[in-house]
């Protein structure tokens, strides 16, 4: 009797690349409510058992503003201006994005972990846990911009133009970050010791970026060089650029377009990670947790 054994075709390697890239889209498809009453959920459990409840989430970032403010407009005296702008504006705008970054990153890098119900027990797409971590700070960040704006327009800054690009940037910053935790929420979740190195890395990164001094006009060319590779600082420039200095993005007094470049180049090989990152460790992580 004789046996003809037919080997499957091997699928082309742009096709499998395609396949890998669409895996994120097709977990969300028919789960958008789900996500968006997680992201609430989510900032809800974040401060639950307190009186003011999500309210603290503003609170805290406003709090640690006033502190930096104080070290060095008051204790250090580097207050005066910056660029023709007050310190404390210069400063309360930069800080804007850092509040999103400091906590997706240190937060979601542990939604997994923090979530696994949803990986153990219920059919429910991981990349969705992280976007309803990175969702649910975006909240907390439109809140905190809100009352920044007000601030600026009882301090004299009329509204313009340039303000509607604010909705760019955040819409690039939800993204940026969205992406990265496809690569550190799984690897986190993976090992503890990662964790850690993600929380030790955030306890120093406020200070290596643009947040309270101007990265344009640092002495050194090599630093300011190597900021254009911190996309925080590329935030903070872009936030000031809409909401004070009345510049688009591909404006200033910086050198735009590599600042523009190097963010964007950044961004894309993020993308190729976080995919690569994310499909190798899923279906792993039941196991895991």
């Amino acid at each position: 009797m004789n046996i003809t054994v037919y080997s499957a075709k091997k699928q082309s390697l742009p096709k499998r690349i395609a396949e890998a890239f669409a895996v994120i889209p097709k977990e969300h498809s028919g789960f958008t409510k789900q996500i968006l009453m997680l992201a609430r959920t989510d900032l809800k459990k974040t401060y639950a058992g307190a009186v003011l409840g999500p309210f603290w989430a503003v609170m805290k970032p406003l709090f640690q503003l006033f502190v930096y403010w104080f070290a060095f407009a008051i204790g250090l005296r580097s207050g005066g201006e910056k660029n023709g702008v007050p310190f404390f504006v210069f400063l309360m705008v930069g800080f804007l994005p850092w509040t999103f970054m400091s906590d997706t990153v240190s937060r979601g890098s542990k939604c997994i972990r923090n979530d696994k119900q949803f990986v153990n027990k219920i059919s429910f797409p991981v990349s969705a846990i992280m976007t309803y971590s990175t969702l649910s700070k975006l909240y907390v960040q439109f809140m905190l911009f809100g009352l920044v704006y007000i601030y600026l327009l009882i301090a004299g800054n009329a509204p313009t133009l340039y303000n509607l690009q604010i909705l760019l940037y955040m819409g690039l910053m939800f993204l940026f970050y969205l992406v990265l935790l496809w690569s550190l929420a799984p690897m986190s979740a993976f090992s503890k010791d990662f964790e850690n190195l993600v929380g030790t890395i955030m306890s120093g990164m406020f200070w290596l970026s643009g947040i309270c001094y101007d990265s344009y006009h640092i002495d050194s060319r090599f630093i300011r060089i190597f900021l254009y590779f911190n996309p925080i600082t590329y935030f903070a420039n872009g936030f000031r650029k809409s909401l004070i200095y009345n510049q688009w993005f591909f404006e200033g007094y910086g050198n735009t377009f590599y600042e523009n470049l190097i963010f964007f180049v950044e961004f894309f090989i993020l993308i190729l990670f976080g995919v690569y990152n994310y499909n190798r460790l899923k279906k792993r992580l039941p196991d895991v947790l």
